[in-house]
């Protein structure tokens, strides 16, 4: 077993695990939160693609992803376990590939932070597996827009997927968020997703 249960690990770790997020700051709608150009719901076209970054997927993303997450299969760590899998050796997370599908993981996202309100749902399938040493890339597809009349926000759908390096699809989902509309200036809680 690589990780300690919660009764063995030491004080001080399990503090720093549990220690409090600091609030985020109140956003002034008025003015920019970030000094890249800025995209928001309306800016957005149905078929409209753009490309994420490249992940190598390598010995420490396993270590770190086990630490989060407490996963410790032995299909993702011991090579003699997995070399009697159907794989015969070490496959990545399913959720740590997915995690590479957020579009917090992206370039675009330093453009939408004025937008961004939510992640409301994910959901995907898992067409191949992924090993140690290779190297996944995402791509975004916008599908849906759905914005209500007289509403501040819209549910904006993207397609997501991750290519290995063969141009392979190994990962096919979609992820909904709740993006700002431009030019609502309402005082209310920036947290407010309703």
């Amino acid at each position: 077993m690589l990780l300690a249960s919660a009764s063995q690990r030491p004080a001080a770790m399990i503090a720093k695990i549990l220690m409090p997020i600091p609030a985020a700051p109140m956003a002034n709608y008025a003015e920019p939160m970030s000094a890249d150009p800025q995209i928001f719901a309306e800016d957005l076209a149905v078929g409209q693609t753009f490309a994420g970054r490249s992940h190598p997927i390598d010995e420490e993303q396993f270590r770190l992803f086990a630490r989060l997450t407490e996963d410790d299969h032995p299909i993702h760590y011991d090579e003699e376990f997995a070399a009697k899998t159907r794989f015969r050796k070490r496959v990545a997370h399913g959720l740590l590939l997915m995690s590479m599908t957020a579009l917090g993981a992206t370039d675009m996202s330093r453009r939408l932070r004025d937008a961004m309100v939510a992640l409301t749902e994910q959901r995907c399938r898992f067409l191949k597996p992924v090993f140690l040493g290779n190297v996944v890339s995402s791509r975004f597809e916008v599908v849906a827009i759905h914005h209500r009349p007289c509403s501040d926000m819209a549910l904006v759908r993207f397609r997501v997927q991750l290519f290995d390096t063969a141009g392979e699809m190994i990962l096919d989902g979609e992820h909904a968020y709740l993006l700002r509309w431009r030019g609502t200036t309402r005082g209310a809680d920036p947290n407010d997703a309703a």
